[in-house]
């Protein structure tokens, strides 16, 4: 259990998650920055960033009349529908938005990133494609087209998002070995490595926990500094040693990234001699953590 005074700015602070402005936010800044990525970094370098941004690229290489932004748009018109009907409706308003802001911002932007060098434009492009990604998949949208397809296959076949859309680009960029040059494909193989990679670690940069188990002399003194120091739950386990098969108790708690030092300091000036084990990479929901985010 958490006490009432910190629970409370919690369940506050995931309400404001889920509210329509920080969602409307975080899709605006996912969008500008995936617009910048393709018109200031992409087209100037004929780089394809990959999903359909990539086959909206691709299509204005090949007829110019119409610009990509207004391919992106017309690209994504199916597959809104498809996400109508497989996924919420809150889902596909929230991506026809982002999908509408990239369109926007892709079609307005004119700055020219100034890189001569094709190697930094494959960074440059690939680090804020894949922040703009990630920031719009972490609301309750995404900046539509690979990105609703890629939340499809992951709450039907528990998929990445970054290995969807990894696999997917592969697609596009077979398809502009037949249009582009090779040496163009090869960087923008190059840059979907990093677009993955990078959407993949927005996603998970403060979802990540850690779990704790404390096999301690005194473990209620232990669980006691863990609801009232940090504020956390704890659960006291039955265990008992293999070795002397003596009985004991094992307390396990799971915590952030921030929380874990000040356990550290907590367990070992209660008892020097506690036997601590640490693990991370635990994707947590439920109470005092992360809600089930539902598509």
């Amino acid at each position: 259990m958490t006490n009432e005074s910190d629970a409370s700015p919690r369940q506050s602070l995931r309400g404001f998650v889920f509210a329509a402005p920080w969602n409307l936010l975080l899709l605006t800044a996912g969008a500008l920055l995936v617009g910048f990525a393709v018109k200031s970094v992409a087209v100037p370098h004929g780089l394809l960033t990959g999903g359909v941004s990539g086959l909206a690229l691709l299509s204005y290489y090949l007829l110019p009349a119409l610009d990509p932004g207004i391919w992106y748009f017309l690209l994504n018109v199916p597959i809104m529908l498809l996400g109508l009907k497989l996924v919420s409706r809150r889902f596909v308003l929230y991506s026809l938005y982002g999908m509408a802001a990239t369109s926007l911002f892709i079609d307005r932007i004119t700055y020219v990133l100034p890189v001569a060098d094709p190697w930094l434009a494959v960074i440059a492009c690939g680090v804020a494609l894949g922040t703009g990604i990630g920031v719009a998949l972490r609301s309750l949208g995404s900046t539509g087209g690979a990105d609703i397809l890629a939340v499809i296959v992951r709450e039907r076949y528990s998929m990445p998002i970054g290995r969807f859309e990894f696999l997917f680009n592969l697609g596009v960029f077979a398809l502009g070995l037949a249009f582009l040059k090779l040496e163009a494909v090869l960087y923008s193989v190059a840059m979907n490595f990093l677009v993955s990679w990078v959407a993949d670690a927005c996603l998970t940069l403060f979802s990540e926990r850690r779990m704790a188990l404390v096999i301690s002399e005194r473990p209620e003194a232990i669980v006691q500094a863990i609801l009232h120091s940090l504020g956390r739950g704890a659960t006291v386990l039955d265990a008992r040693g293999g070795w002397s098969g003596e009985e004991r108790k094992v307390v396990l708690t799971m915590l952030n990234n921030l929380e874990m030092k000040r356990l550290e300091e907590l367990i070992y000036t209660i008892d020097p001699d506690a036997f601590t084990i640490m693990g991370s990479g635990f994707y947590v929901l439920g109470q005092g953590f992360s809600k089930r985010k539902v598509y």
